[in-house]
């Protein structure tokens, strides 16, 4: 039971790395702002949609990582 949850843990933990390096910086509205273009203005809502996906990705693996934490630490 430990070895399927630490396989699991290990494959949570990859996942929420790779979530967390997609997501865009907080500077980069900026940067596009000044940028400017018609690509980038109808590309808003495409991105936008894209960031909350990977947020609430973010967030379902991070629930997820601290309750096969806390089960492993119960069964250890």
């Amino acid at each position: 039971m430990q070895t399927l949850l630490i396989v699991l843990l290990i494959i949570v933990c990859i996942s929420l790395i790779a979530v967390v390096l997609l997501q865009s910086g907080k500077s980069a509205g900026l940067s596009g702002a000044i940028g400017g273009g018609a690509e980038q203005m109808f590309g808003k809502q495409k991105a936008r949609g894209m960031d909350m996906v990977l947020h609430r990705a973010t967030v379902i693996l991070a629930i997820l990582f601290f309750m096969i934490m806390l089960l492993l630490t119960y069964l250890g």
